[in-house]
């Protein structure tokens, strides 16, 4: 009987999970074609022990030293061939076999077939769940492996195939993460599961939510995990418990870490929030212990993928990021309006739909604030704006082009801040889920059907 009243209780969330998952799912059904980004990602997945197919060298150096040097008839042979490879690196080092291993190079390209390409993006028996070779192909590459190892897992439950669905649903269930959160986030503000319900609708029938979806990248993974962060540290700021029950912050952070190096634009300014706000009100224990769980979060992440140093610092990419952060406002005004316009755009289909939904939170805002509505608590309102405002500021100093993927991460986040404000103006709750309903229908009518590749 209990069961049934929860189930009960949360009915009209479950609906617009269903809703949202429906729609999204639409979208996902019309996608044709692949950005060659998205290509990238299934051949870092599935490519064995080749992160980079060329002409001139179509097999990778450490595929041929694997197929000629570790690969056995047997799994105890394979062992063996293992057992020897370790002791020839210990004993010799630089001069092992391993080291001085080389390439099939040739002098002139050769044709790569459409057979031969196919097996190099797509997955068989032979090469299912290889974990190992996921970890060596982005190590040569500037993203960590956790999606890549999510998409590889899908590739080796579905083997010999490639179709959009195997890359969105990975993205999809991200989605409806991030929903949840968000539905949690805002009964946890506000004490108003409609608050909850509005945020969820209004990111997840927007623009920013079906381009999340549709990209097989590893952004929306990466969103879900900044959402879930924002969920335990908020959670933890309004029960006060810091002192157990961090290993989900732990888990996350490190998680975090492993899908995207923009994730640390979040976390980072999101510890330095807490930790203020921790000093503030003096609770010293309270930040020792949060302080001791990020520093094993970093600590793990860096052993578990210690290639990140190397990423951040010394790549073409990372030190392009480090390049522009230190050029100072150098055309820093261009990027903000460009990434401006893409948050306009992907948060509530244009400037009208968000326009219309700040007139309205900010017209009722005044409304409650003359009917004696309570203000909104400081400490929740610094969770929800600062990280996301400097996400976004580093976001468009750094980022390489100006594509939306980079600030996907702060959309569902404006989602929550607009119905926070609506339910802290006092106006009613059932139209807050009609504004959301409004500008998911002006973001479905108006999707310029990026990432469909249709044709």
């Amino acid at each position: 009987m209990k069961l049934k009243c929860k189930i009960k209780d949360y009915r009209w969330q479950a609906a617009a999970l269903v809703l949202i998952l429906g729609v999204m799912a639409a979208f996902v059904s019309q996608k044709e074609g692949y950005h060659m980004d998205e290509l990238l990602s299934f051949e870092l997945s599935n490519a064995r022990f080749t992160p980079w197919i060329v002409p001139t060298q179509p097999e990778g150096r450490l595929a041929k030293f694997m197929r000629e040097e570790v690969d056995g008839d047997t799994l105890w042979e394979t062992g063996q061939n293992i057992l020897h490879i370790a002791e020839d690196v210990l004993v010799h080092k630089g001069n092992s076999k391993v080291a001085g291993f080389k390439a099939d190079v040739y002098p002139e390209p050769v044709w790569i077939s459409r057979q031969e390409f196919t097996d190099y993006i797509t997955v068989d028996r032979t090469d299912a769940f290889q974990y190992l070779s996921v970890y060596f192909n982005v190590k040569d590459d500037n993203h960590p492996p956790l999606h890549f190892m999510l998409l590889h897992t899908v590739s080796s439950l579905l083997q010999g195939k490639i179709f959009p669905w195997m890359g969105c649903g990975i993205n999809l269930l991200a989605v409806a993460g991030i929903c949840i959160l968000l539905m949690r986030m805002g009964e946890m503000l506000t004490g108003s599961r409609s608050c909850g319900l509005m945020a969820a609708l209004i990111y997840g029938l927007s623009a920013g939510g079906f381009a999340t979806v549709l990209l097989i990248r590893m952004y929306g993974v990466m969103t879900f995990l900044c959402m879930a962060a924002l969920y335990l540290h908020l959670q933890k700021w309004n029960t006060g418990i810091w002192n157990k029950n961090n290993k989900w912050l732990i888990a996350v952070t490190a998680a975090g870490f492993w899908t995207q190096y923009f994730f640390l634009f979040y976390v980072i300014i999101l510890a330095a929030v807490t930790g203020i706000l921790l000093i503030r009100r003096r609770r010293g224990k309270a930040l020792l212990y949060y302080v001791r769980s990020m520093l094993t979060a970093a600590a793990i992440g860096l052993a578990v993928f210690p290639f990140a140093v190397a990423d951040v610092f010394a790549s073409g990419r990372g030190v392009e990021a480090i390049e522009k952060l230190q050029q100072g406002l150098g055309a820093y005004g261009e990027s903000l309006y460009r990434f401006g316009g893409i948050l306009l755009h992907s948060f509530a289909g244009g400037g009208a739909g968000l326009l219309l939904a700040v007139a309205i939170c900010v017209g009722g805002l005044i409304y409650g604030r003359r009917k004696g509505a309570s203000p909104i608590n400081a400490a929740n309102v610094a969770f929800l704006t600062v990280p996301a405002a400097g996400y976004f500021l580093l976001a468009a100093r750094m980022s390489p082009y100006y594509v939306d993927r980079y600030i996907m991460a702060i959309f569902p986040v404006m989602a929550l801040l607009v119905a926070v404000l609506f339910k802290e103006s006092g106006l009613p709750a059932f139209g807050g889920v009609l504004l959301a309903l409004l500008l998911g229908g002006i973001s479905i009518v108006g999707y310029d059907g990026a990432y469909l590749y249709k044709g």
